[in-house]
């Protein structure tokens, strides 16, 4: 059946994000403007890093779990598979960095199919 529309994940909530990401992929916003997402080749991508919130770029965001050691989310980019690890990426879970849009923005602006 096609989607009649979208709707909007609870910003701002890391919980919410992975409780959708239980079920299906959800289209998120971040900011990939910054060195550290545009040179990104392995690891998860965490605060402490400088990827801020001002949102610029779609992804898929796939799923979850912890990535050596570290909750992230698995992130699918349209870059193609020469960029990252094989078109993918880890982004920290962290729901308090930028406010609380989370890292790169990932929690700012979630949308789902409806």
């Amino acid at each position: 059946m096609p989607s009649s529309g979208y709707g909007f994940v609870q910003p701002n909530d890391p919980n919410q994000l992975k409780g959708w990401l239980n079920n299906r992929p959800v289209s998120v916003l971040i900011e990939a403007d910054q060195n550290i997402f545009q040179s990104y080749s392995s690891g998860v991508i965490s605060a402490f890093q400088g990827c801020g919130a001002s949102l610029d770029h779609a992804v898929l965001a796939v799923g979850y779990g912890n990535i050596q050691g570290q909750d992230a989310f698995i992130v699918k980019n349209s870059w193609g598979d020469g960029w990252g690890q094989g078109g993918y990426v880890y982004i920290s879970t962290d729901g308090s960095a930028n406010n609380g849009a989370g890292v790169c923005g990932i929690l700012g602006q979630p949308v789902i199919p409806q």
